[in-house]
């Protein structure tokens, strides 16, 4: 039984590989690159709710004229950018702030403002007849291999697509007026018709689009539809209400009456939403439009016709440009932090734990092979989480979409995982060295190890959930990758190693596990006689660096917390030859009143050695000091720009705002599970000691003259579930040897336990920083910046877990000598 037991998990972990592996191949098609890595643009959008009409009596819209009115701008906003030619686009509302977020990966610079220009364009509804023989004339198209420019032909299901090739970019010099006319000219018929494509969603396989030749002529506009709504017939089935203006209801009753059996198409930006079939005579200003939708399809047809009647402006918060070059560099840099964390840690594990160390370095294999299962189970996790959406591709067959953050995250997984690893090692030693036999101990090991490994990661898995409510865009990627480390890392810490372990046991003659060890067995550190000592340097360690914080002021907040722009030129020429900082200044000084200026060098790719320049202005000189650097330098010195950020001043206080929320939630979040999970007492020492990172951590960072930015931010709540995972395996170990050591003083109890786990918490901590030390010598920018302020944080959470969490925790038991029997 116990053979077919072990069959059967053999059996399960082949079939999750094998899974994983198909979620991934090929990778350049199923893992989606962010902005940061592909390059392109990132918009954030204000909808202009002031500009809805109210209601007699009413002083501001509701929160569901709100929310109609950001589903509207949405679905305006899809259209267009589906029908401008440029890649595939995701699309979505931000949580919590009402904003539109669009991201376009793998355009350049000349096409900014084209993509500007487009989001700031009213938008336009229409009503115009299809042709009668619309059917045939599509399928002639598909035929003869016709397709639109742009489009491939697809057949999915037995059913013939035109569908968006990923690879087309649009020829330079083309405008939109120009690239939609060369679509409508598609297998035109007659002077009188234009081709237009309707989107189709087919399930499990995504989004394709299908030919319809509509008539030029309009039949009726979108002023006169006064609202449409979701509704349902009396089966229950999906359909969509429209009524109209007083004038529109003539003008609709005489097309119906008069073209019963035609099928007339509702067009909004040049693309046909829907064509129903006209059933009789429709008087009274009430119609309905039904046909097999779904709720999705119906929200959408509803929100294009009410489109039509109430645009609603919008306005650029923020915008974010990578050149395509840029992004390459950071993937380079990226796969290199990953590949050098896992060799210095597979060194590292093999020197020190040997056989086990053979299995733990198995198990990362297995970590990196089932990361895309990973990947698509935190997708969907946190997707029940997400209010605006952006959690995934929306597709089963697509990974979710991998950012620069994302491979940071990927990278500080490498050395979490080996977290798990290493308590059960140490553990199964402890054993070991107590007499029990080989088998005995690993069994033995695993089960008292299970608690803490699951208390410690349930506690990252809850900052991982909060960065993803309060976090957009890369920061979600960061949030996904996070999560999908701790899902895996679990399963093959407590699944894989257990097995291997297992038959090792049946199989092999090793008799004990022979492990290397930094420290001596009868180690007995009086840790906290040391409390008040070490309570003094940091009391003056956080006055000192928040004093610091305080003399600097608003200067310590990055653009992200303050709004303004950031731009980053590459140049061609070299340090001795290239503008010096006067130089620069001096161009900017007639229009600009205040920049910083910094050089910074390249570190991968084809720029290696070379120098960026990097410029923060206030967002109101944006564009005129890009213009003016690009005319001084661009000829002489090869400027061009490669990054572009700009964040107006409401979306900085807003992200500043939701970075302290995120922070606080998150403490909040853990004093309550380690309430629950152990005692209040606990629970006191853990939100000191975190309190105590965050603070400490912010302060010494920007002692170093680094700014504060939303990366950061994801950067202290990495620190904060570090940061308790450390505290809590010390804690439960206090809580064991609280009901093996009766009667003995609390404060021994404390220091036995500290010093028992003291191995592991250095094991980690020295992992951890091996990988984030990768980080720091390959990541370039805001990832640099993320790894020194985790490289600092993982430090003062070694630390604070010794010396903070455990003696505030003792203050709450002062009165108990002993524990209790």
């Amino acid at each position: 039984m116990k053979n077919k037991n072990m069959m059967w998990r053999w059996l399960v972990l082949a079939g999750l590989c094998v899974w994983s592996f198909m979620l991934a191949w090929p990778l350049n098609e199923k893992l989606p690159l962010g902005i940061d890595l592909a390059g392109g643009y990132r918009f954030v959008l204000d909808v202009d709710y002031d500009a809805l009409p109210l209601e007699e009596g009413q002083s501001e819209p509701t929160a569901e004229q709100r929310r109609v009115a950001q589903d509207q701008a949405l679905e305006v906003l899809r259209n267009r950018i589906d029908g401008a030619g440029t890649r595939e686009a995701t699309v979505y509302k931000e949580p919590g702030t009402g904003h539109i977020v669009f991201e376009i990966p793998g355009v350049g610079d000349e096409e900014r403002q084209q993509l500007e220009d487009l989001i700031k364009r009213p938008a336009y509804l229409e009503f115009r007849f299809l042709h009668e023989d619309n059917d045939v004339l599509a399928a002639r198209l598909f035929a003869e291999g016709i397709s639109p420019p742009g489009y491939n032909i697809v057949t999915v299901q037995g059913r013939q697509y035109f569908q968006r090739d990923s690879d087309f970019v649009r020829p330079e010099g083309v405008s939109d007026e120009e690239y939609q006319n060369r679509i409508a000219n598609t297998g035109r018929v007659s002077s009188q018709y234009e081709m237009m494509l309707s989107r189709t969603t087919v399930e499990n396989f995504g989004d394709f689009f299908e030919p319809n030749f509509v008539n030029v002529r309009i039949q009726l506009e979108g002023t006169a539809v006064r609202r449409a709504r979701p509704d349902q017939d009396e089966f229950g089935r999906l359909q969509v209400a429209l009524s109209l203006t007083s004038e529109g209801a003539q003008r609709f009753y005489n097309i119906t009456r008069d073209n019963i059996g035609r099928r007339l198409g509702i067009v909004m930006d040049d693309t046909l939403y829907s064509a129903p079939t006209i059933q009789g005579a429709i008087a009274g200003g009430n119609a309905v439009i039904t046909g097999s939708f779904t709720f999705e399809e119906v929200s959408s047809l509803s929100n294009a016709l009410n489109s039509g009647s109430l645009p609603v402006p919008v306005q650029i918060l923020m915008q974010q440009q990578v050149q395509p070059s840029l992004g390459a560099e950071s993937v380079a840099s990226g796969i290199n932090a990953a590949l050098a964390g896992i060799a210095v840690v597979v060194v590292f594990m093999l020197i020190y734990y040997r056989v086990s160390g053979v299995i733990v370095n198995l198990a990362l294999v297995l970590d990196a092979l089932l990361l895309p299962l990973g990947m698509m189970l935190a997708a969907g996790f946190l997707g029940i989480f997400a209010t605006g959406g952006g959690a995934g591709t929306g597709n089963i067959n697509m990974l979710p979409t991998l950012t620069l953050p994302g491979i940071a995250g990927l990278v500080l997984t490498i050395g979490m995982a080996v977290d798990a690893n290493v308590l059960i090692f140490e553990r199964i030693r402890e054993e070991q060295k107590s007499g029990k036999r080989f088998v005995t101990a690993i069994q033995s090991g695993y089960e008292k190890v299970f608690s803490t490994i699951f208390d410690a990661n349930i506690t990252t898995l809850l900052v991982a959930v909060i960065l993803f409510m309060q976090g957009s865009g890369p920061i979600r990627g960061f949030a996904v990758m996070l999560t999908a480390g701790i899902l895996v890392s679990m399963y093959t810490a407590l699944v894989f190693t257990r097995m291997g372990f297992d038959l090792l046991a049946a199989y092999s003659p090793i008799k004990t596990l022979k492990m290397m060890s930094i420290l001596p067995d009868d180690l007995k550190i009086d840790f906290l006689s040391k409390r008040k000592i070490a309570f003094g340097i940091s009391a003056v360690l956080l006055v000192g660096t928040l004093v610091n914080m305080g003399l600097k002021g608003s200067d310590v907040l990055g653009i992200d917390f303050t709004g303004g722009t950031t731009m980053r030129f590459s140049l061609t020429s070299d340090e001795e030859t290239r503008p010096s900082e006067s130089d620069i200044r001096s161009v900017l000084a007639a229009d600009v009143s205040e920049a910083v200026i910094q050089y910074q060098r390249g570190l991968t790719g084809e720029g290696a050695g070379l120098d960026t320049l990097q410029v923060n202005v206030a967002a109101e000189f944006s564009e005129v000091t890009r213009t003016r650097l690009l005319e001084a330098f661009g000829e002489e010195h090869g400027f061009q720009v490669i990054h572009l950020e700009e964040i107006g001043p409401q979306v900085g206080a807003q992200m500043r705002n939701r970075g302290i929320r995120a922070i606080v939630f998150a403490l909040i979040g853990i004093v309550i599970y380690v309430t629950f999970r152990f005692e209040f007492g606990f629970a006191m020492g853990t939100i000191t000691a975190l309190a105590h990172d965050v603070l400490l951590t912010v302060g010494i960072y920007t002692l170093f003259g680094r700014q504060l930015s939303l990366p950061i931010v994801a950067a202290l709540l990495t620190i904060v579930g570090y940061s308790a995972n450390d505290t809590i395996v010390v804690f439960d170990r206090i809580r064991e040897d609280l009901k093996l050591l009766k009667g003995k003083p609390y404060k021994d109890i404390a220091n036995i336990s500290i010093n028992q786990t003291l191995s592991r918490t250095l094991l980690t901590s020295v992992t951890t920083l091996l990988t984030v030390l990768m980080l720091l010598i390959f990541g370039g920018g805001a990832i640099n910046d993320f790894a020194f302020a985790l490289f600092i944080g993982v430090l003062v959470g070694t630390y604070s877990s010794i010396f903070v969490a455990t003696p505030v925790m003792l203050l709450w038991h002062k009165d108990e000598k002993t524990a209790k029997a």
